[in-house]
C-alpha cells in the first residue's frame, strides 16, 4: 500500500475527534461504544485545543487522497502519564487501513521528531489484549506498570 506520512495542517485538527474514536480498543465480540463517548473528560484530553500547547505534535498517514491514520502526543495527565514534561502517545487508524505498516511508521516518525526535539522519553496505556502490544514493544517501548486491563508503557528515546 503507498502511503505519505506529514505532519497535520491545523484545518485538519478537528480529524483527531474520528482518530481518538478509532483509538479506542474494542476486543471480539463486544458491541462499540456511541461516538459520542469522545465527549467524556478522559477522552477529551487527548483532543481539547489541540495544537494550543507547544507538546502537541501530531503526523498524519494519507493514502487514497485522504488522512487514514494519526499518531499525536501531548503532555497530559491521560492514563499513560508517568510525569509532567513526559508527552503521551496517541494513535490510531481507520480499520481498513491497519496491518500495513502505517501504524508503525507513524510510530517511528513521531519517536525520531520527540528525540529531536531533546525528550528523553514518552508513554502510552494500552489495554493488555490489544494486539499493537507488540508493535510498540517492537519500536522500543517496554512495560513499566500494568492494572487489571492495561499496560503502562515508556520509550526511553536514548536507547533507540
Amino acid at each position: 500500500m503507498t502511503y505519505n506520512i506529514r505532519k497535520i495542517r491545523e484545518d485538519e485538527y478537528k480529524l483527531l475527534e474520528d482518530f481518538i474514536y478509532e483509538a479506542i480498543f474494542i476486543p471480539d465480540g463486544v458491541e462499540p461504544p456511541p461516538k459520542t463517548i469522545i465527549n467524556q473528560p478522559d477522552l477529551q484530553v487527548y483532543i481539547k485545543d489541540f495544537g494550543k500547547e507547544k507538546d502537541d505534535i501530531c503526523f498524519v498517514a494519507e493514502a487514497d487522497d485522504k488522512v487514514v491514520g494519526a499518531v499525536w502526543v501531548r503532555d497530559m495527565h491521560d492514563y499513560g502519564h508517568i510525569a509532567d514534561g513526559v508527552p503521551s502517545f496517541a494513535i490510531s487508524l481507520y480499520k481498513q487501513y491497519r496491518n500495513f505498516g502505517i501504524g508503525t511508521q507513524l510510530m517511528i516518525t513521531m519517536l525520531d521528531e520527540l528525540k529531536k526535539r531533546g525528550y528523553e522519553r514518552t508513554s502510552l496505556a494500552v489495554q493488555k489484549a490489544n494486539y499493537a502490544v507488540r508493535m510498540y514493544k517492537k519500536v522500543g517501548f517496554s512495560i513499566i506498570d500494568e492494572n487489571d486491563e492495561e499496560y503502562i508503557m515508556v520509550c526511553e528515546l536514548n536507547s533507540i
